[in-house]
């Protein structure tokens, strides 16, 4: 690869991810508030948010770096689910999700100092009608206050609570794998 892969990212997991593609890259980042219009809807709003994280890094890109950024969020029943503020909200949000299906949809934005790309992926997660012990037991145990929609797929819940699943698992974790190697190759 001619370029120097910077991963804009604190998520151990899309750190996980990318390393298993067996890519050499370093890890900055930066504070930015994840705000965006309110007219947005579905797809456009991870995409407007990885673009965001991208452009806080436009000026101080040099020649030969590439910058990765993504932003994933849970679609459910017309509505973005972020991450849950309280115990409270996490609990709402999984009641939410309980019986039915959702739609996970990571934005990736690929920059350099000449162009600037924007692609996602969308999966559909379907979960089984989850109890209010299974909802309490993963969010005492597993602290989902970080993750989008109050739940990880790669923990307890995804492994009890997931029975199927249609499009890229990585996508669901946050970096979809797949599409983010082809993208990159053409880059």
């Amino acid at each position: 690869m001619k370029y120097q892969l910077i991963l804009a990212s604190k998520s151990p997991r899309r750190q996980e991810l990318l390393k298993g593609l067996g890519f050499e890259f370093e890890i900055k980042t930066k504070e930015i508030e994840e705000l965006f219009p309110p007219v947005l809807f579905k797809e456009e709003i991870p995409v407007y948010l990885s673009n965001l994280k991208a452009n806080a890094f436009k000026e101080e890109l040099k020649e030969n770096e590439l910058v990765i950024t993504s932003d994933t969020i849970v679609w459910n029943e017309n509505k973005q689910l972020g991450k849950p503020k309280s115990r409270a909200e996490a609990i709402e949000m999984l009641q939410s999700l309980s019986g039915k299906q959702h739609e996970v949809i990571t934005a990736v934005t690929l920059m350099t100092t000449e162009k600037t790309h924007s692609f996602y992926e969308i999966t559909k997660v379907f979960f089984k009608e989850l109890t209010k012990e299974e909802i309490d037991y993963y969010i005492d145990n597993y602290q989902p206050f970080d993750k989008a929609g109050s739940y990880g797929i790669q923990e307890w819940i995804g492994f009890v609570g997931i029975p199927k699943i249609e499009g890229d698992y990585f996508n669901v974790v946050g970096l979809p794998l797949n599409r983010l190697n082809e993208e990159l190759k053409v880059f």
